[in-house]
């Protein structure tokens, strides 16, 4: 393995080597590749000098929270991503999850319980009902991952459709046994400190043990990227599908597997954002996808194709989360976050766009 500092030597010597009109190039280049973070950093320093509690270690954990929460939904559709594709029903996958869970860990006795006749909650069964609302997802994943692969439809197209099929399934199930489309709450005391129980303390804020399985996730992911031959594939295919055909990867079942797997994270995701969000509503989950895609393409995973790093993934979702958090203490309104966030994604697009067509 090469050593940083050689490597970093290698390359200044080189650049030092070029000529002063190839010089003015690298530097351009550089600087309109970087422009995102390097307007993120400096955005982050003024706020840092602007407000007196963003770089307090109650904001660290608040923060470590944020994106504990917000990590594996990205992981999730980082692989679509991967693949030259998206998906769109992310964010209603995870609020059906959370509603199902919400529904099967509601405490004993509740008066507005939707299904009275349900066991006790347990240690065993918040697994069962983890592993059903992980098994909703997949089911969903799979049925993706089929028309892309075996139709040739474009992912927007096929998430578009499947985000309408579960949301209207969200309604239907919210107005079940008379509940009539009210939030689902009363959630189980158990259920709660499985998920957002406290781990340790940072400062005065409580740091819950969610933090703890995101870590563990994100670790699964990057072993399934990185060490396995699925992962291989799947840039492969990403890269350029006809050419994996080629050399013997099925494309078919690696594009059904890794819908299959960001399936399985929106079903974990709702399954935590139960217990974060104290009750859960039929608009759980909406327009999360967004947040998603905005944190892998700030992350490096590349629309283009077959590009993408799990450290990448986890600083976007940190520097996203990180300007949400900053907007808010200076004061920006909820509708304004919208706009930015749009032109994050934007931004982030055209100039990933930029460096592909560099590179051609």
């Amino acid at each position: 393995m090469v050593n940083p500092v050689t490597k970093l030597s290698r390359n200044a010597a080189e650049f030092q080597a070029r000529d002063k009109k190839d010089k003015k190039r690298i530097v351009i280049d550089g600087i309109l590749n970087n422009a995102l973070y390097i307007l993120m950093a400096l955005f982050i320093v003024y706020t840092a000098f602007a407000t007196d509690n963003f770089l307090s270690l109650g904001s660290l954990a608040t923060l470590i929270t944020q994106v504990a929460a917000d990590l594996p939904l990205a992981l999730g559709i980082a692989g679509c991503i991967v693949l030259t594709g998206t998906d769109l029903s992310a964010g209603r996958v995870m609020g059906l999850s959370a509603a199902v869970s919400g529904v099967l860990l509601q405490k004993t006795g509740f008066t507005n319980k939707m299904f009275q006749n349900l066991p006790e909650v347990t240690i065993g069964w918040i697994l069962c009902t983890l592993l059903i609302v992980v098994a909703i997802g997949a089911v969903v994943g799979i049925v993706n991952g089929f028309f892309v692969a075996k139709f040739n439809l474009h992912p927007f197209i096929v998430t578009l459709a499947t985000q309408l099929i579960t949301y209207g399934i969200i309604l239907w199930f919210f107005g079940l046994n008379g509940n009539n489309g009210q939030p689902i709450s009363g959630l189980s005391q158990e259920y709660k400190n499985a998920i957002g129980g406290e781990m340790f303390r940072l400062g005065n804020v409580a740091v819950p043990w969610y933090v703890l399985y995101a870590i563990i996730l994100t670790g699964i992911m990057w072993f399934i990227w990185n060490k396995t031959t699925f992962g291989k594939n799947m840039f492969a295919v990403g890269s350029n599908a006809e050419a994996a055909k080629v050399s013997g990867v099925n494309v078919f079942w690696t594009t059904v597997l890794v819908h299959t797997l960001a399936g399985i994270m929106y079903g974990y995701s709702g399954f935590v954002e139960g217990v974060r969000s104290g009750s859960v509503a039929a608009n759980t989950g909406m327009n999360l996808e967004c947040d998603a895609i905005a944190a892998c393409v700030i992350g490096g995973v590349s629309f283009v194709g077959g590009t993408g790093k799990i450290s990448g993934i986890i600083l976007g979702v940190f520097v996203l989360r990180i300007i949400f958090v900053a907007l808010t203490m200076l004061g920006v309104n909820s509708s304004s976050l919208y706009i930015i966030k749009g032109a994050i994604i934007l931004c982030a697009c055209a100039l990933d766009m930029r460096k592909y067509l560099v590179k051609k």
